[in-house]
């Protein structure tokens, strides 16, 4: 009897050892690989004009934007329950297979809520962090662009109004239902784990209560196997009393192996009854290498980790070999895990370098200068498009991924801002520009009824001009008021061509003269007589101090005067204003005559004379150029001009050939 309770006391030593060693190698094989980091910020937005995107954003929500965007956050009270964090349980695990899932639309994050509601399931935090970002970004990327159609619509920025979203209301009440679920869940769970500890510490005090009570202990080794049973169904209990529970209830069960006086057939029963439930586990072990899902095989692989641990001991020469084969078997689902995890974090890197290339991108369309309408709208298109890429680029790494979004929408804000700002002001111009025109339109319209033909068509003319350096206003009004200008114009100049009418006669009269005098030109122009050239001369004063002729004539007879004195100068060369230069420039030795400062003071009147003419000529060409684009009538006005500029041009260039000659004289004096 005392050989066996030595072997029994030396197995029993082994069967500490052994239990030892499975719970340090456990605490070092089952610590999981830290888990992927979830996206949890604010959705992305493309500018707007929000917003997105920033959906634009959008997304790039550019989102935005978003106009887009850029992609704005969410709104306060959005983001206070966002921050409420809910209770997480032990158990959770990334949810990859709801992050593999696609979300197309709101609807779709509403249909997974109402699903997950309606089946009573209480999911993992992440999912509905997940589904929380989802919703929002197509929640702000559906309000950048309608913001942006806003805009587009000429709608002031200033006085823009958000509208309730219904979905959004929806999406609130579905969460604030799983939210409560959740929370009872996770109270139910740790009032079981409460009830599991004080279950367990039951168990240890009945089993301490074998364990010291030497006679008993043979007798009740039924009641500790049933004890040990309990045990093992009994699962989760607090996380901080677990590793106290565990070193109380092996320390009483070691006491009984001590105490226990069993046969040694019993004990190689024991020992081969664990030796087939450790081989089976090493079995499940290996198959889950073989598991396409690494994390699901990683949670299994916890499973069968627990498991082992509740198994007695195997026969001494068998437990190494065991363990090795079960340890060799968790290393491979171990690692395939923590590459898993490798693979993400390396993704998320290279997401963070494409995001880093887009925000320098826009930037630097940020910074560059729009010199109008046209360099804002590139731009703006520009930036949409990464926008829109932005939102194809996976998440960055947790720790980075808020602050390259943050850079991103800071980026696209200030563009959209700027364009903002810079459409404000041309609106502001246009704005002015048509008061002032609204202004001219009522000037105009009160001289219309006007029977002062003269003084009224001076000022009719000086509106004429001031209209045409008042800047743009947009299309539509811009016809408005020009037809209403020019209607008041037309009305004043019909009224005083009607008044003309008795002038008739005196215009025949005129063409009758005119015609006379061209006649003479052409027997001139065949004679060829020595006294020719003051003869044209004479006969252009002539048809110069002649008067209007009928309107219908006028064209026709200007034309063929004007072709015979072409002629006529060509042929005799005649050009009074040489003659009129050539004069001057023999005069120009009495003048120097007069005084020191003779010749500087004749320049000097002559330079004035020239700027005037100067003056002249530029406001008669602006009334001639407002003439031809604005009327088919009035061409009687418009030759008049014609000849009123053409005058002023010969004599402007006559009077800069005297300001040249004076030159010439002073150049030869000094």
């Amino acid at each position: 009897m005392d050989s066996q309770e030595n072997i029994l006391q030396q197995e029993q030593a082994e069967n500490v050892k052994q239990t030892e060693e499975v719970v340090n190698a456990e605490a070092q094989e089952t610590v999981a690989p830290e888990a992927p980091e979830v996206e949890t910020t604010a959705p992305e937005t493309e500018a707007t004009a929000e917003d997105v995107e920033p959906e634009a954003v959008a997304e790039e929500p550019v989102e935005e934007p978003a106009e887009t965007v850029a992609e704005p956050e969410a709104e306060p009270e959005e983001i206070a329950e966002a921050a409420e964090e809910e209770p997480a349980t032990a158990e959770e695990e990334p949810a990859e297979e709801t992050q593999a899932k696609t979300f197309e639309s709101k609807a779709d994050v509403l249909d997974r809520l109402k699903e997950i509601v309606s089946e009573g399931e209480t999911p993992r935090k992440d999912e509905l962090d997940m589904l929380k970002t989802i919703f929002y970004k197509f929640h702000i990327a559906e309000r950048e662009a309608k913001l942006k159609e806003y805009l587009d619509a000429g709608g002031d920025p200033e006085k823009y109004q958000i509208t309730p979203d219904e979905d959004e209301n929806v999406f609130k009440a579905e969460m604030a239902v799983i939210k409560e679920r959740r929370q009872k869940a996770f109270q139910q769970t740790e009032a079981e784990k409460q009830e599991n500890l004080k279950k367990k510490l039951d168990i240890i005090e009945q089993i301490k209560a074998i364990a010291t009570s030497p006679d008993e202990a043979n007798k009740s080794y039924q009641t500790f196997k049933a004890l040990q049973q309990q045990w093992k169904e009994i699962k989760a209990v607090p996380a901080e009393k677990a590793n106290e529970l565990w070193r109380n209830y092996q320390l009483y069960v070691e006491q009984f192996y001590d105490l226990l006086k069993l046969n040694i057939e019993a004990r190689e029963y024991d020992f081969k009854k664990n030796l087939e439930m450790k081989t089976k586990l090493c079995e499940a072990a290996e198959k889950l290498a073989e598991e396409p899902d690494v994390v699901s095989a990683f949670q299994q692989l916890q499973e069968l980790h627990q498991q082992y641990r509740e198994i007695g001991p195997v026969s001494k020469e068998l437990r190494e070999e065991t363990w090795a084969r079960f340890k060799a078997a968790s290393t491979v689902v171990n690692k395939r895990h923590q590459q898993h995890f490798e693979s993400l974090r390396a993704q998320e890197d290279e997401n963070l370098a494409k995001k880093t290339a887009l925000c320098e991108k826009v930037e630097a369309i940020a910074q560059e200068e729009n010199k109008g309408a046209a360099d804002w709208e590139k731009h703006t298109k520009q930036i949409i498009e990464i926008q829109n890429e932005w939102k194809t680029i996976g998440f960055a790494p947790q720790k980075m991924n808020v602050k390259i979004f943050e850079r991103f929408r800071a980026a696209c804000d200030s563009f959209f801002s700027r364009k903002a700002e810079y459409f404000k002001d041309m609106k502001q111009r246009f704005s002015e520009n048509a008061e002032k025109k609204r202004a001219l339109v009522e000037k105009a319209q009160a001289l219309a009824d006007s029977t002062e033909w003269r003084s009224t068509s001076d000022k009719l003319i000086a509106l004429q001009k001031e209209w045409k350096s008042i800047g743009m206003v947009p299309k539509k009004l811009g016809d408005q008021l020009w037809n209403d200008f020019l209607a008041a114009c037309n009305k004043f100049f019909e009224a005083r061509n009607a008044a003309n009418v008795d002038t008739r006669s005196t215009e025949h009269a005129n063409l009758a003269t005119k015609r006379s005098i061209i006649e003479q030109m052409k027997a001139i122009l065949e004679d060829k007589a020595e006294d020719a050239e003051d003869k044209v001369q004479e006969l252009i004063e002539q048809y110069q101090a002649t008067g209007h002729v009928p309107f219908k004539e006028k064209d026709k007879i200007y034309a063929e005067y004007h072709e015979v004195v072409d002629k006529l100068r060509s042929e005799f060369n005649i050009n009074t204003s040489r003659r009129k230069l050539d004069n001057f420039k023999n005069n120009i030795k009495n003048i120097a005559r007069r005084g020191e400062d003779a010749l500087d003071n004749e320049r000097g009147r002559l330079m004035r004379k020239y700027e005037q003419m100067k003056q002249e000529i530029q406001t008669y060409e602006n009334n001639l150029g407002f003439l031809n684009a604005a009327s088919k009538k009035g061409n009687s006005l418009i030759d008049e001009l014609n000849k009123k500029v053409q005058k002023l041009k010969d004599d402007c260039e006559l009077v800069r050939q005297k300001i040249k000659a004076i030159d010439a004289e002073n150049a030869e004096e000094d």
